[in-house]
């Protein structure tokens, strides 16, 4: 997959594809629905499929004080995208100058002078442009009149007949539930960062952990979670079974909200490494002990917890 932060000037070999549009904040069922008509639809023309998403996420520019939301930073989604065989990803930077663009201006010149798109595919729901005023039914009508066609894709429900969105994962981590966001994404939800220089308290009592600052992330449910870290190794990930808390440490006095996992399997160094951290089971809520003692002991059982969650 070839990336793209622009839109313009781009070599000839980037443009005519067919565009899957949206945010994609997840990467979700519904979402890969989109992007795999945008695939279909590429293969029949025999033109590159890609997909076009907004960086940083318009909700974060319109509402900068909520709490952070994100299930997939930049680098994870771009990942996940890459993953289901998309040729082009382009990136277009939103800030305060894209978001006055009107929606005829934004088909005229982000996908037509700059993309140069054979067709494009959204949600039922799609919105653009200033003040959201451009939909699926303005887009069809732009679409026609500079000469590519539009393909809205409805809705994919589940099984309880819930239509797959950002917002119903981030209800289930909230709640934790981590098979439920699993379930609603098509893989487990993931933390990756940074391993960071912690205290090392960890260690003094028998249980060293591979501390996550969680930046930009949904803060789902404080707890504890039976996990999967993924470790870089280059050109590969090597995955081990684990036990992670993620929240404040209260018993420690800790502020700032972070993930610590425990690897079962591993013995090494992991600080400034990069990690990939899959919550998959979620084993008890956040809460304070009564010193360290507790706290070991406490963590003991947490390891055993999660050791039968991840066999079963």
């Amino acid at each position: 997959m070839r990336l793209y932060r622009h839109t313009t000037d781009l070599p000839a070999e980037a443009c005519g594809s067919v565009v899957a549009l949206g945010n994609f904040d997840g990467v979700h069922r519904g979402h890969r629905a989109v992007i795999g008509e945008a695939q279909r639809i590429a293969r029949e023309f025999g033109a590159p499929s890609a997909v076009l998403t907004f960086e940083p996420h318009p909700r974060s520019l319109f509402r900068p004080d909520d709490p952070p939301f994100r299930l997939s930073p930049f680098r994870v989604k771009a990942r996940h995208v890459e993953a289901l065989g998309v040729d082009l990803l382009f990136v277009r930077h939103f800030d305060t100058a894209f978001s006055q663009t009107s929606a005829r201006d934004f088909v005229e010149h982000e996908l037509v002078a700059g993309l140069g798109i054979r067709h494009a595919v959204c949600g039922s729901d799609f919105v653009f442009g200033h003040g959201r005023t451009g939909d699926v039914a303005a887009l069809t009508t732009l679409g026609a009149g500079f000469g590519f066609g539009v393909t809205a894709v409805e809705p994919v429900t589940d099984s309880d007949d819930g239509v797959y969105s950002s917002t119903r994962v981030r209800d289930a981590l909230l709640r934790g539930d981590p098979r439920g966001a699993a379930r609603l994404l098509g893989r487990p939800w993931e933390i990756e960062g940074r391993v960071e220089h912690g205290a090392r308290l960890g260690r003094t009592i028998g249980f060293p952990t591979a501390n996550v600052e969680l930046a930009d992330y949904l803060r789902p449910a404080f707890g504890v979670y039976a996990v999967r870290a993924g470790v870089d190794e280059g050109l590969s990930t090597l995955w081990h079974d684990g036990v992670a808390n993620l929240g404040r440490r209260p018993t420690v006095g800790g502020l700032v909200e972070r993930l610590e996992a425990h690897l079962f399997d591993f013995d090494g160094d992991l600080y400034d490494r990069h990690l990939r951290v899959q919550l998959l089971e979620f084993i008890r809520p956040e809460r304070k002990f009564d010193g360290l003692d507790a706290l070991k002991a406490q963590i003991k059982l947490d390891a055993e917890a999660a050791k039968r969650a991840l066999a079963a």
